[in-house]
């Protein structure tokens, strides 16, 4: 694993989300296509409290204190218990990149991690390599999300208009 590579991607992953929800207005960062899909607003506050209740506190769990018991979190009910679809998409923006910026500094303060340490989890065992390589994927998951949001968005916005000139979705 390529523990650099993948921090310099978590630094990147943070420009691209950043880049996806700048110009949303007010109306579209709190829109869903769907009462059961997520809004922008609330990709965003998930990625945040992701980022400090999740990832870095797993990882964290993993590399310091493997024999203690996992720390439960519920980013599933933090979006209704949290009201992330009320707040703002400037303010939590900004908090979700100043928190991956921490993240990024507790990481690179890291010294020589082991890896191959491993945890156990309410759904099993996990490496830390595992924890490490999941936060790359879980940014990825989310910018394809907010993707989908914007496209979604999109194409009600141009009704009666079509879309499929640009191609296939």
């Amino acid at each position: 694993m390529n523990f650099e590579a993948l921090c310099t991607r978590l630094a990147h992953n943070a420009q691209a989300i950043r880049s996806l929800v700048r110009g949303v207005s007010i109306e579209q960062a709190s829109w869903k296509p769907t009462p059961d899909d997520w809004s922008i607003l609330e990709v965003i506050n998930h990625l945040y409290d992701e980022e400090i209740e999740d990832f870095r506190a797993h990882l964290d769990h993993i590399l310091h204190r493997s024999g203690q018991p996992w720390p439960r979190i519920d980013p599933a009910g933090w979006v209704t218990a949290r009201r992330y679809n009320e707040r703002q998409l400037g303010q939590s923006l900004t908090s979700f990149l100043e928190a991956r910026q921490e993240s990024l500094d507790w990481l690179r303060s890291l010294e020589s991690p082991d890896w191959a340490t491993t945890a156990e989890a309410s759904f099993g065992s996990i490496r830390a390599g595992e924890m490490m390589a999941a936060w790359v994927a879980h940014d990825m998951l989310h910018q394809r999300q907010l993707v989908e949001l914007q496209w979604a968005y999109l194409t009600r916005q141009v009704t009666p208009y079509q879309v499929h000139y640009a191609g296939e979705w």
